[in-house]
């Protein structure tokens, strides 16, 4: 090839990888519902015919499961004291909380701490120890009354409690097929503004899966009197986010 034509060619190579990159570009950041009509730059064949459409949806449960936190403290002169100490209080929270029915196996320790106490000038006021435990509860409609109860008879010092569900993977399939037809629904109407018939799904994707807020309640709100606390559960909500590939009919 004569030198003077080389910078030609390579001048139309390069515009057509960048015409090519650009194309693919476009298939790639415009996936929400997208007709497919092209030429593949590995191959040189044609692209299947299809449309890509996204789907989501939620659902909303009455949460079935209590997750609650529930800590202790003691600060003593030294750390052995405050060890001790502790070990009496967490022995007493451990038992109430078993005599409410909860099971050994769920009750967890999710913080277990012991150290030095400082004073506001800097110096060391005696020591503090803390054990944190976690426990399953499965009646959420009776959380209020045991929060009080860990409070008044078992001598919680510090409370937490955030709801879920027992089973999130049933919502989350409940959620899923919600979300599929809601793919569905959006690549219909493609179809038909587009003047074509829609076929069989080619491919689907899971693009996100959001799980509910962990709505936690403070033990200083439940210091003392008759009335029962009050926690409402409320509802949960569980999103899922589809991606749908489905065939142009011939």
């Amino acid at each position: 090839m004569p030198l003077s034509l080389r910078p030609v060619v390579f001048t139309l190579v390069a515009a057509v990888l960048s015409a090519t990159t650009v194309a693919f570009a476009i298939l790639a950041f415009n996936r929400p519902a997208t007709i497919l009509l092209g030429t593949s730059a590995a191959t040189n064949s044609p692209l299947e015919a299809g449309i890509l459409a996204s789907g989501d949806a939620t659902v909303s449960k009455k949460p079935d499961l209590a997750i609650v936190y529930a800590g202790v403290n003691a600060k003593a002169s030294t750390a052995s004291a405050a060890q001790q100490q502790l070990a009496s209080q967490a022995a007493k929270l451990i038992a109430k909380i078993k005599g409410l029915g909860v099971l050994e196996k769920d009750i967890n320790t999710s913080n277990y701490s012991i150290g030095p106490n400082y004073s506001p000038s800097g110096g060391t006021d005696g020591y503090q120890a803390s054990e944190q435990l976690v426990f399953k509860w499965r009646n959420v409609d009776t959380i209020g009354r045991t929060l009080d109860i860990l409070v008044q008879d078992g001598g919680a010092t510090n409370l937490g409690v955030s709801f879920g569900l027992s089973d999130v993977k049933a919502a989350q399939a409940q959620a899923r097929t919600a979300a599929i037809a809601d793919a569905k629904a959006k690549a219909q109407a493609m179809a038909s503004a587009a003047g074509v018939t829609l076929g069989p799904v080619v491919r689907v994707s899971e693009l996100s899966f959001t799980g509910y807020p962990s709505p936690m309640y403070a033990a200083k709100d439940l210091a003392g009197g008759a009335t029962v606390t009050q926690v409402p559960a409320g509802s949960l909500d569980v999103q899922v986010t589809v991606e749908v590939d489905f065939a142009i009919a011939g």
